[in-house]
């Protein structure tokens, strides 16, 4: 194998070739909508260090970074920071250590001290001197249902569990009208989304938290129109008496279903009307034959009563010269703390 690593001035740069590698990494986070999206939205005006790797014109990796700090320490991120669950180099999985050697060697030039490596699907990605100090491991638990019926599922689960997922959607249905829509009308999307942002800052205003940024919001709406016409968006509302209860924002690709965002009804949360959602989302997944659920980022608790297995997503950080390998190396009990300084 004979590379050539080039570097590319805009993300439209890549071409055609650029779907078909997305499809090859199964990362919905990979693919051109997602990401030039994302810069038009979030890269305030951070310079693109991107790099394409071919073998014979077959474009085997995409490298897309941009210096997000451009005082010392020069910080690269890679594109995608902040709303994306997954990040890193794309290429298919059995390219990633072809990847880890290009992305060191496109990098080589420097113009950056730290490069701070978020939300990788493993440290295959990372080779030689880019594999620095790992700063945080996330738990991204995982459903695998590949040739699984709703009955199968069910039958693998505890009876208190069972018990539950009959009972209260029971429960709802006899109280009220119960209805469970998929948003799958552009005419009627921007307010199912209002309705999910809004269910979402409901919640987490009670809970405590802080609301979905605007900016973010206008990427979601973007990026869902984009979704909707691929045929990759999952949004769905619970709706009693003709009102929405619960939404759930979820994302279809490569055979997996994932669970991005979802809010609820404060007022009814006895009622656990998001149970009951999530419970409808993974049998519609399971009816569909997808091969696996996907829970992304997060260890909630709610999550293992769900799922059968945890993959984890990891974060590193390389430091390059004095100022970055000094950066970089903090003790054990400061790492986190890096973590939230760099990523601002």
């Amino acid at each position: 194998m004979t590379l050539q690593i080039g570097r590319i001035d805009t993300l439209e740069d890549v071409g055609a070739d650029w779907g078909p590698l997305a499809d090859a990494s199964e990362s919905i986070f990979a693919t051109p909508e997602w990401m030039t999206l994302w810069y038009r939205h979030f890269g305030d005006g951070q310079e693109l260090r991107a790099y394409t790797v071919r073998d014979e014109g077959r474009l085997v990796a995409l490298l897309p970074l941009v210096l997000w700090r451009t005082r010392p320490p020069r910080v690269l991120r890679f594109v995608g920071h902040g709303p994306s669950d997954l990040m890193g180099p794309i290429c298919a999985a059995a390219d990633r250590p072809v990847a880890a050697a290009a992305l060191e060697q496109a990098l080589a030039d420097g113009g950056w001290d730290v490069l701070l490596a978020e939300r990788l699907p493993t440290s295959e990605l990372l080779a030689g001197s880019l594999r620095g100090q790992e700063l945080q491991r996330e738990a991204s638990p995982v459903l695998r249902i590949e040739g699984m019926s709703w009955d199968d599922y069910l039958a693998a689960k505890s009876s208190n569990f069972r018990q539950q997922v009959r009972r209260r959607e029971r429960k709802l249905a006899k109280e009220h009208d119960l209805r469970f829509r998929l948003a799958d009308d552009p005419d009627r999307l921007d307010a199912d989304l209002e309705v999910l942002f809004a269910l979402h800052e409901e919640r987490w205003t009670t809970e405590g938290s802080g609301a979905l940024a605007q900016r973010r919001a206008a990427f979601h709406h973007e990026f869902a129109r984009v979704a909707l016409d691929r045929g990759w968006l999952r949004l769905w509302l619970l709706e009693l008496d003709g009102k929405p209860a619960a939404a759930w924002y979820g994302l279809r690709f490569a055979g997996r279903e994932l669970y991005y965002q979802a809010g609820r009804d404060p007022d009814l949360e006895r009622a656990a009307v998001g149970f009951v959602l999530l419970v409808h989302t993974v049998r519609e997944a399971i009816n569909d034959e997808m091969r696996e659920y996907d829970f992304l980022r997060g260890g909630e608790g709610y999550k293992d009563r769900f799922t059968d297995d945890d993959t984890v997503v990891e974060t590193w950080a390389a430091g390059r010269g004095p100022l970055g390998r000094a950066t970089v190396a903090v003790a054990p009990r400061m790492r986190s703390l890096l973590v939230s300084r760099l990523r601002g």
